[in-house]
């Protein structure tokens, strides 16, 4: 016979299917899908060595006795007896300055999270536009780019408007977001326990911070999907219903969660479209950063171009990488990418702490292999096309990282730069390699 888990996989089919084939259903009986075996397929997606939250209780703290709490917890969310515990506000440093930030659930938060985002997924996922790229099965930031390069290179796109939120996560209207989810979920179990993990609070430093009415923790489980809700109405659906149809020539939205750059093809258009997102977000209670805001030409022809016009041919950044007209060696101009100066700094500088909390610690055998990890992962999103000279130069700069870290290591004769590029030439570390290709 098939389980309750294969059940509920079963019944996730059938809604995102309903979803897909009927535009304008709802659905009021979400909650009756959550099962013990529905929560423990949730409890085992989770990350194991995530930090703990205000509790103290990590993965392997709730797996242990996991039938018995599955059980009473199944009973208290369908009795509405669940109610979620404040999450735990860390900062964790940012590339351009300052810091972000993050908000740690608890483990049984993040599981409860995670079934609820299941279950709105399954009925959201149909309704999402192909502009949207963040957070969404089979779609990540390397699909992004590549449908990027498509549309600036295929497309008659001449003017990017390269946008900025700000502060996105922190501004989310409660109840706009609310709205948007009744749209088509109009259980009043999980319209609940939304409000709940909203109004949820927020521990720092020990003290609970006073409660609003606007923000999304960056760090819950839950997080993305309902900033994706929120941005495919407030952003996306108007911009495909609203905008494009009112254009006589081409435009292009391209987003990653609150990441986002849109593509024109005439400039009084692009003019246009950058006062209307203006006005639109300020009806959705947001705003942009205008310092991090511009409207520049980006085309083939940008010289021509600039020579008619007052805005000035650039660059925009995009997804940690800066987009660039460069030229091919016959001459032709081509589309063209390297890891942005911010992220490169930020990436170095991750290394570089990393490095120092854990060199004192593991043997050279076992520090080279991590080492070999992280530079082989840096190459895992930054080997794209166009982008052999950033990493070319990343490792070049980590391995100066890396022998200035072992060189402050007590327990360790110091090295000379000959003695270490024997020992690298011998134990190399990954050479620079493109990983995708498109």
């Amino acid at each position: 016979m098939p389980s309750h888990g294969a059940d509920a996989d079963t019944r996730l089919t059938r809604i995102a299917t309903r979803a897909r084939q009927d535009p304008t259903a709802t659905f009021n009986n979400l909650l009756s899908v959550i099962t013990v075996e529905f929560l423990t397929a949730c409890f085992q997606s989770l990350r194991r060595d995530a930090a703990p939250g205000v509790d103290a209780m990590t993965w392997e703290d709730y797996a242990d006795h996991l039938p018995d709490r599955l059980t009473e917890l199944v009973a208290r969310l369908h009795r509405l007896g669940y109610r979620p515990s404040p999450v735990r506000r860390v900062h964790i440093p940012k590339g351009t300055g300052g810091s972000r930030p993050l908000g740690i659930p608890t483990v049984e938060d993040k599981l409860v999270q995670e079934a609820l985002r299941r279950l709105l997924a399954a009925v959201f996922e149909a309704d999402f536009l192909d502009c949207s790229y963040g957070f969404r099965p089979g779609r990540g930031c390397h699909t992004a780019l590549r449908a990027l390069e498509q549309t600036l290179v295929h497309q008659p796109v001449n003017y990017v408007i390269d946008a900025d939120i700000r502060g996105f996560f922190d501004h989310v209207d409660h109840a706009r977001l609310l709205e948007c989810v009744r749209t088509r979920v109009t259980d009043p179990r999980v319209l609940r326990y939304l409000v709940r993990f909203l109004k949820a609070g927020v521990l720092e430093d020990g003290v609970r911070l006073p409660e609003t009415d606007a923000g999304v923790p960056q760090g819950g489980v839950i997080s993305p999907l309902l900033s994706n809700i929120f941005l495919h109405y407030a952003l996306d659906r108007w911009f495909h219903d609203t905008v494009r149809p009112r254009l006589h020539g081409y435009a292009a939205l391209n987003r990653y969660a609150d990441d986002f750059v849109i593509g024109v093809q005439h400039e009084d258009e692009a003019r246009a479209v950058l006062a209307a997102l203006r006005a639109r977000l300020a009806q959705c209670g947001l705003s942009l950063a205008e310092e991090k805001t511009r409207l520049i030409i980006f085309s083939r022809f940008a010289t021509d171009r600039a020579q008619r016009s007052t805005l000035p041919p650039g660059t925009f950044d995009y997804l940690g990488f800066t987009h660039y007209w460069g030229t091919n060696p016959r001459g032709k101009r081509v589309l063209s990418r390297r890891t942005s100066r911010t992220k490169f700094r930020q990436k170095v500088q991750q290394f570089t702490a990393w490095l120092a909390g854990v060199r004192h610690r593991l043997s050279l055998p076992e520090l080279w292999a991590r080492m070999r990890d992280k530079v082989q992962g840096h190459y895992a999103y930054y080997g794209v096309p166009g982008n052999a000279r950033g990493i070319q130069r990343y490792l070049a700069v980590i391995k100066r990282v890396i022998f200035r870290g072992l060189n402050r290591c007590s327990q360790r004769r110091r090295w000379t730069w000959v003695g270490f590029t024997r020992y690298e030439a011998r134990y190399p570390l990954p050479a620079a390699r493109l990983v995708h290709h498109w």
